[in-house]
């Protein structure tokens, strides 16, 4: 269908790296199988895009899926590089298993450039999310009061839960480098939320959001919403959303 009138193209931007073994930085051994799974936030773009053909919902949707598979090799990005970024902002690399970050900058400056009224990325981002919210909600964090509002709204009537993070200025500022535009990686605490606001330096003045999906990507139990093992988390989250801005 035709897009109805009024309603901003809205991009669904979904980190899929293919399989995560830190790159240089690389991660533990134990579970490190699971990473085939760091491509979750993808998976859902494309499913929700989907749903929308299926149900052929009257709005216009850009569906970016920046993917990569994040491996040692003689090619690899090492800690030390400065990455000039799609938007031309460079990023000091600081560790190469902050790599989710450095695809999606590039879909989120990408969907901003295609003029998209709203932009919404989805990705397994942070462990510290899932320190700071468990396995129950997805973290959260927009720069927008209405944008976060209408998603905790389609989060309670999917049955996907969310819980609202910030990640304002002062987290922004922990992501600034002496060297380049921005640094990869901030402190230890409140990861979850520099990451957002390293993401947020790309977007520009378009309304945006970022839903951290890395404690809901699997669960080790069935649930009244999902079977064990992965979970498809944010399929009915972002088509909700949509389905309510054409309601």
């Amino acid at each position: 269908k035709k897009p109805a009138k009024g309603l901003p193209r809205v991009a669904l931007v979904g980190k899929a790296i293919t399989f995560d073994s830190g790159g240089i930085s690389i991660k533990p051994s134990a579970d490190m199988d699971q990473m085939k799974l760091d491509k979750s936030g993808g998976i859902a773009v494309l499913a929700a895009m989907k749903a929308v053909a299926e149900l052929g919902l009257p709005v216009s949707v850009c569906g970016l899926i920046p993917a990569a598979e994040n491996l040692p090799s003689g090619s690899s990005y090492r800690p030390g590089d400065i990455i000039t970024t799609y938007s031309g902002k460079t990023v000091e690399i600081l560790n190469t298993d902050a790599e989710g970050r450095m695809v999606l900058c590039d879909g989120l400056a990408y969907a901003a450039e295609q003029k998209c009224g709203v932009i919404i990325d989805i990705a397994t981002l942070t462990g510290a999310c899932m320190v700071a919210l468990g396995t129950y909600k997805a973290g959260l964090m927009s720069n927008n009061d209405r944008l976060s509002k209408q998603l905790q709204d389609a989060a309670e009537q999917s049955g996907e839960s969310v819980w609202p993070l910030p990640s304002g200025d002062e987290y922004a500022d922990e992501m600034k480098s002496k060297i380049a535009d921005l640094r990869n990686t901030g402190a230890r605490w409140g990861g979850a939320c520099t990451a957002a606001a390293f993401l947020r330096q790309f977007v520009g003045e378009t309304t945006w959001a970022h839903l951290d999906i890395a404690g809901v990507d699997t669960f080790a139990k069935p649930t009244e919403y999902a079977a064990e093992g992965s979970t498809g988390f944010g399929v009915r989250l972002l088509t909700t959303y949509l389905m309510n801005c054409v309601a």
